[in-house]
C-alpha cells in the first residue's frame, strides 16, 4: 500500500529546548557523571521524583517568578499538573511521604531535568538539568557548609579555581532584622525578598518602585537598599548587634570553610537573598568573578517548607541546585569544556561473508569479558576497516579470516603497537573473560 507523502516536518526541537545527538550527549554524561562522582564523595543518597508533579507543590503567594513561569495544565482527569520548574518541592514532598520512616539526617541528591517558560538568555533554556543535593534534619550551618564544600569540590574537579567563581553568600535573617528595624510587618518579609532578589536583574529605580507598590516606605527603602551595600561581617555586626543571630551564624559558616579550606571562594553580599520564598537562614549562589554569566548554582536553609505543605512541624533542611547550562558555558570560556570521544576496544571484521556468524560469536565473546566491541556489519575494505578503527580509537582490529579460522584462530591486529599476531579464540575471548573477572573481583 503506497505511503502518503506530507510536507517535510520542522526539524528543531521546540523553542527552548536541546536535542543531544551523540556528541552533546557524551558531554553530558560526562556532566552528570562528576555531579554523581562528588555526591558519592559526599556519602549522599540518589533519588528521582516524576518530571509531572501536581501545580499545587509549586505554587505559592509571595510573587516568585517561578509561579508565573510554570509549565502547567489541566489533564484529562481535570486535575491540575506542572511539568516541575525545580526538584526541591518534590524532595519535601518525598520526605512527607515517608514520615518518620525517615532516618535522620538524610542526604540525597538528584538530577532531574526541569522546565520553565521564561526569557531565553545565555546558560538560560525553557528546559534545563539540575543537580541538587539536600540534607535533611541538621539545623546547625554544619549543613551548608558541608554542601558548599561539595560544590567547591566540583569547581575544582572541573579545573575552575577561587579566581575564576566566587560564592556569595548571605543569610535570610540579615534582611529580616534590618526590615524589622525599620517596621516593616513580618507578614510582607517574602514578598520583600522576592523583589529585592531582583536588583541584579533590574534597574534599583524599579526595585524601589515595586517596594513602594508592596507599601514599603521611602526611607525604609533606602536604609534596606544601604545595608544590602555592606561587604565585611564586622559592619554587619555594628549595624545589627553583637548578639544578632544572622551574624553568629555567618561567623560560624566562615569558621567552618576554613576547616575545610575553602574560605577563598566565599564572599560576603547582603544583598543574595534568593528569588524563592521559602528560605530561611543561610542563602547562597556561585557567580563567575569576572560577571558575565548568570548564577551557576545557588541555594540555602528552607526549614520552614515542609510545614507549607501541611506538615505539623517544622524539619530543618538545606540544599542548593546547579543547573547544567551555565557552568558549561563557563568551562568554555575558560578552555576546560572536553569533548568526550565516542571509543571501543575492539572492532571485529569478518573477512569473508561466509564467515559472519563466526565474527558474531567472536564479539560476543569479547564483550561478555567486558570490552566494548564494534562489529563490522558490512562487507568492507581492510583501508575502510583501519580508518573505522582509528575514528573510534580502537586498541585491537581483529580479522576473521577463513585459513585462521579453520585453524581456531583469528588475526588481531595491536594499533598502538602496529603489532599482528595470530590468536587461538579460545586464547582471546579467555584473556578478556579472565580481565573481566579480575575487574570485578577488584571492584
Amino acid at each position: 500500500q503506497p505511503v502518503e507523502r506530507k510536507g517535510m516536518i520542522d526539524t528543531q526541537p521546540p523553542r527552548g529546548t536541546r536535542d543531544f545527538p551523540p556528541e552533546d550527549m557524551r558531554l553530558r554524561n560526562w556532566l552528570f557523571g562528576e555531579f554523581a562522582a562528588v555526591s558519592a564523595a559526599f556519602g549522599f543518597e540518589q533519588f528521582d521524583a516524576p518530571v509531572l508533579e501536581s501545580e499545587e507543590l509549586f505554587v505559592r503567594k509571595a510573587g516568585e517568578e517561578i509561579t508565573d513561569q510554570l509549565y502547567n495544565f489541566e489533564d484529562k482527569g481535570g486535575r491540575r499538573v506542572a511539568l516541575r520548574p525545580e526538584l526541591t518541592p518534590s524532595l519535601a514532598r518525598l520526605v512527607l511521604q515517608r514520615g518518620k520512616q525517615l532516618p535522620l539526617p538524610a542526604k540525597w541528591f538528584a538530577i532531574g531535568q526541569c522546565w520553565r517558560y521564561e526569557r531565553m538568555t545565555r546558560g538560560r533554556r525553557r528546559e534545563h538539568y539540575q543537580w541538587n543535593m539536600d540534607i535533611v534534619g541538621v539545623p546547625g550551618v554544619e549543613a551548608e557548609a558541608e554542601l558548599l564544600a561539595a560544590i567547591v569540590a566540583f569547581f575544582e574537579r572541573v579545573g575552575l579555581t577561587a579566581a575564576d567563581v566566587g560564592i556569595k553568600v548571605s543569610n535570610r535573617k540579615v534582611l529580616q532584622a534590618v526590615l524589622t528595624q525599620y517596621g516593616v510587618p513580618p507578614e510582607s518579609f517574602a514578598k520583600v525578598c522576592v523583589i529585592v532578589d531582583k536588583l541584579d536583574k533590574l534597574p534599583r529605580e524599579k526595585v524601589e518602585e515595586e517596594l513602594r507598590v508592596l507599601g514599603v516606605e521611602a526611607s525604609t527603602i533606602d536604609g534596606v537598599l544601604g545595608a544590602l551595600q555592606l561587604r565585611d561581617l564586622d559592619q554587619l555586626a555594628a549595624l545589627l548587634g553583637a548578639d544578632s543571630e544572622a551574624v553568629a551564624e555567618l561567623r560560624r559558616l566562615w569558621e567552618l570553610a576554613a576547616g575545610y579550606g575553602f574560605q577563598d571562594w566565599l564572599v560576603f553580599d547582603p544583598s543574595v537573598v534568593r528569588g524563592l520564598a521559602y528560605y530561611t537562614g543561610t542563602v547562597f549562589e556561585a557567580r563567575d568573578r569576572a560577571g558575565q554569566l548568570r548564577a551557576i548554582c545557588g541555594g540555602g536553609r528552607y526549614d520552614k517548607l515542609l510545614a507549607t505543605f501541611g506538615a505539623a512541624e517544622d524539619t530543618p533542611m538545606a540544599g542548593f541546585g546547579f543547573g547544567d547550562a551555565v557552568i558549561v558555558e563557563l568551562l568554555k570560556d575558560r578552555g576546560l569544556l572536553p569533548a568526550p570521544a565516542h571509543r571501543v576496544d575492539d572492532v571485529v571484521v569478518p573477512l569473508d561473508g561466509g564467515l559472519r556468524p563466526a565474527a558474531a560469536g567472536v564479539a560476543t565473546a569479547l564483550r561478555r569479558g567486558g570490552r566494548r566491541v564494534d562489529l563490522v556489519l558490512e562487507a568492507k575494505k581492510m583501508k575502510w576497516a583501519f580508518k573505522h578503527a582509528e575514528k573510534l580509537g580502537a586498541s585491537r582490529l581483529v580479522l576473521v579470516g577463513a585459513s585462521e579460522w579453520e585453524r581456531g584462530a583469528v588475526v588481531v591486529k595491536d594499533l598502538a603497537k602496529f603489532e599482528q599476531k595470530e590468536i587461538q579464540v579460545a586464547e582471546l575471548t579467555g584473556a578478556a573473560a579472565a580481565a573481566a573477572a579480575a575487574a570485578a573481583v577488584s571492584a
